[in-house]
């Protein structure tokens, strides 16, 4: 049975909360590389105790990063399919139609609007969805999904990601998508100004309260370490987000297809395929329902290296599905 309409409104409400400290955490990330560029580059400065002059990166950081955000929900959707070259997905062959078919019955299970379908023309197998509510929703499949898999299999996919939809996980996973680029594009800015100045900023950066001239290097090397470390806290928020949301959708795809089954033998089938996608990138792998730059050659589960994934473990998530499935140990025949 699928989960009642007042479960949906609490994940909703949760997820809503989540991708508010989402933004906050990005904003602050860009405030503070904003606020070290105008210190160093003398926009802004504190002499002699006094504030002078005025944080002009700091609100530019702030009000990129709000272009940014509201780029992500109106039209993350579109940037994150533009970055994976898919396209609309049409009834042009058997398979496809087979493919509209079972997500309009997923949907259905999962009492949801049918979302948009899309499709990557990749041989490696993977699905993802995305946009910033069930009613603007997409489900994008790669080509290699829909040879390798059969109905069953695709059910189990597809429940999976209707899951991401009706759980709202799309709108949080999509911020992070497009934010989390947005930060890394900054950070690049702030490592080409530091590098075609040589490190030398302005005369806020070279004076201090007592007339020194050290805070200049010392700036530049804080400038320097925040660009570098930037990108990798905002994607390291990014797969903490990911990877907690997994096996709740695993789960859901078991409930809405009734058959264990379905989903565990398409991750066994995906966990033999070595080529990781060809579209894959840093800034829309939490989005996919496996990791598509590692593939399954990565999937250890010591702490670290859960930490830098984006998904649990590929060897749990089917161990959890053998458990609901009744199958113990043994690999369930294809």
């Amino acid at each position: 049975m699928a989960p009642a309409a007042t479960d949906f409104r609490a994940l909703e409400a949760t997820n809503r909360r989540e991708t508010i400290v989402l933004v906050a955490v990005m904003m602050t990330i860009l405030a503070v590389l904003g606020f070290l560029l105008d210190v160093w580059a003398g926009t802004f400065a504190i002499i002699n105790g006094q504030p002078t002059g005025f944080p002009v990166l700091t609100t530019a950081a702030l009000a990129f990063g709000a272009v940014q955000a509201i780029t992500a929900f109106y039209g993350g959707a579109s940037l994150v399919l533009m970055s994976v070259h898919a396209r609309p997905l049409t009834p042009d062959s058997a398979a496809h139609k087979t493919v509209l078919d079972v997500i309009n019955e997923m949907a259905i299970a999962a009492r949801l609007p049918v979302p948009a379908a899309y499709v990557m023309d990749d041989p490696s197998p993977n699905a993802f969805a995305t946009g910033r509510d069930p009613r603007h929703s997409v489900l994008c499949v790669t080509q290699g999904l829909i040879d390798q898999m059969d109905r069953e299999e695709l059910q189990g996919v597809i429940g999976h990601e209707m899951s991401h939809i009706a759980d709202y996980d799309i709108r949080t996973m999509m911020m992070v998508a497009v934010m989390v680029g947005g930060i890394a594009m900054l950070s690049d800015f702030a490592y080409r100004v530091m590098f075609f100045t040589g490190g030398r900023g302005g005369r806020g950066s070279r004076e201090n309260s007592n007339g020194g001239n050290d805070s200049g290097a010392l700036l530049a090397v804080a400038v320097l370490i925040l660009a570098a470390l930037a990108p990798i806290l905002s994607q390291l928020v990014a797969m903490a987000v990911s990877r907690q949301r997994e096996y709740l959708a695993d789960a859901s795809s078991v409930e809405f297809t009734r058959n264990p089954r379905a989903l565990l033998r398409a991750l066994e089938k995906i966990a033999q395929v070595e080529s990781p996608l060809k579209a894959g990138t840093a800034g829309t792998a939490h989005l996919f329902i496996i990791n598509p730059r590692e593939g399954l050659r990565n999937d250890d589960e010591g702490f670290f290296d859960n930490l830098f994934s984006t998904h649990p473990p590929l060897n749990k998530r089917i161990e959890r599905l053998r458990a609901m499935a009744g199958a113990g140990g043994s690999s369930p025949s294809a």
